[in-house]
This record gives structure tokens, C-alpha cells and sequence, in this order.
């Protein structure tokens, strides 16, 4: 069964969050996989686990709790966020492989730009060399075949943060998704620790040079979901 696209354009969040809600409580083993593409207005969205000592300075940015996982994050005009509504059951992988594929499709999104994205171990979302956003050579901080039954702490050194992922899934079916940042106001992300790490970097496409569109980077980003969240 083929994934549903639907560009939303610019929604408000909460209201999207709870049309998601809704949607994955409502849906039957027969109801089709969506992936919705949007951008909302400046909010900062506060996961589960979220502290509030990482919000530093809303000031006039909402702060908005919801059930994602993951710390505080900012979502603003310029940024491209994609909800993949997916029955994780029908589809044969687990949420681990679900992560890894988006985390994919973000990665070969920004290669279609001429841009490497990387993986950070113990640290979701997809990062890019501040240096050299184009360089293909591999992280010393890239994740590797964990030993220990703790995950690695994250290095940030030399990286910036380009994709933010946080996701929920309920009776087997997920939402929330990931968030590219293509044409942005950063400065919103000074005044929280991003994903609750203290003096992360965010950067988006325009600050390493690349300057595309929404629309083309929500194209390619759809188009690239699509393929790697099929069953």
C-alpha cells in the first residue's frame, strides 16, 4: 500500500497534533499510511522527557508539551516538517529500523542538495560538518556497534544540527516525525539547548551555502520518505 502524501502548508501545531491523535486512534488495519508535510509559525514543542531548564528564553515563543519523544525543540516558517502516519505492523519492521529509514531519507534529501549528512551516535537526527558540508569523510563520532548497555554520549564537536526527529507510536502506529531546516530564523534555537544539549549548534541548507525552496525541499524529502518507509 502506497503512502498518501499530503502537503498541508502552513498549520497551526497543536491543532496537527491533535488531527494526528486522532487519526492513529481512529485508524484500522485497513486505513492507508499518510505522510503529511507542513510548516508551522514559531513554537517550541516540549517532548515527554523534556526539562524545563532547557528552555532558556521563550520570551514571546509559545511553549507547547506534547507526547513526542525527545527534549525541546523549535519548529518556525523555513522549515520543513514531515508526520509519517505508518502501521508499523503492517509494514514488518520495528521502531528502531522505522528511525534508521527516516533518518535515510533525511540523508539522501540533503545528498540531492550535494550535502553529506551524518549520524551521531546516541544522538537521533541528522547533523553536518560545519567545516565542510559537503565532505563524504566519516565521523570518529558516528555510531558504532555499542558494547555496553549504555548508549554513547553524544559529540557534537565540529557539527552542526540540520534534521530533528521525534516520534510517538501507539498501538503500533506512529506520528510526530522529523524536521529539516532549510531557509530559517535560527536564532529561536540560541535560546533553548536544542534537543537538550547545552550550546548545540543549528544550522539550516541557506547558512552552509545551499539555496533552494520549501516546496523543492518538501518535495524531495516526501519523495524520499516515501521510498524508504515502504514496507
Amino acid at each position: 500500500m502506497d503512502i498518501d502524501i499530503r502537503t498541508l502548508g502552513r498549520v497551526d501545531y497543536a491543532s496537527t497534533v491533535q488531527a494526528m491523535q486522532e487519526y492513529t486512534a481512529t485508524r484500522t488495519p485497513q486505513s492507508p499510511d499518510l505522510l503529511w508535510i507542513c510548516e508551522h509559525s514559531a513554537v517550541y514543542t516540549q517532548g515527554v522527557a523534556g526539562k524545563s531548564d532547557h528552555i532558556l528564553r521563550p520570551g514571546s515563543i509559545p511553549v507547547v508539551p506534547t507526547n513526542r519523544g525527545g527534549q525541546v525543540t523549535f519548529h518556525g516558517p523555513g522549515q520543513v516538517v514531515a508526520y509519517p502516519l505508518i502501521d508499523l505492523q503492517r509494514a514488518g519492521y520495528f521502531v528502531k529500523e522505522y528511525v534508521y529509514r527516516i533518518e535515510e531519507a533525511v540523508i539522501r534529501t540533503l545528498a540531492h542538495f550535494g550535502v553529506t549528512g551524518h549520524r551521531v551516535g546516541g544522538a537521533p537526527g541528522i547533523y553536518v560538518r560545519l567545516d565542510d558540508p559537503r565532505s563524504h569523510a566519516m565521523l570518529p563520532q558516528r555510531p558504532h556497534q555499542r558494547t555496553g548497555a549504555q548508549p554513547p554520549v553524544p559529540d557534537f564537536e565540529g557539527l552542526g544540527k540540520i534534521a530533528a526527529l521525534g516520534i510517538k507510536v501507539s498501538r503500533h502506529c506512529t506520528y510526530h516525525g522529523v524536521a529539516l531546516n532549510v531557509d530559517m530564523d535560527l536564532e529561536p534555537y540560541e535560546r533553548i539547548n536544542p534537543c537538550g544539549y547545552a550550546g548545540l549548534k543549528t544550522v539550516d541548507l541557506s547558512t552552509i551555502g545551499v539555496h533552494t525552496t520549501w516546496d523543492d525541499a518538501a518535495q524531495m524529502l516526501g519523495q524520499q520518505l516515501s521510498i524508504r518507509l515502504a514496507p
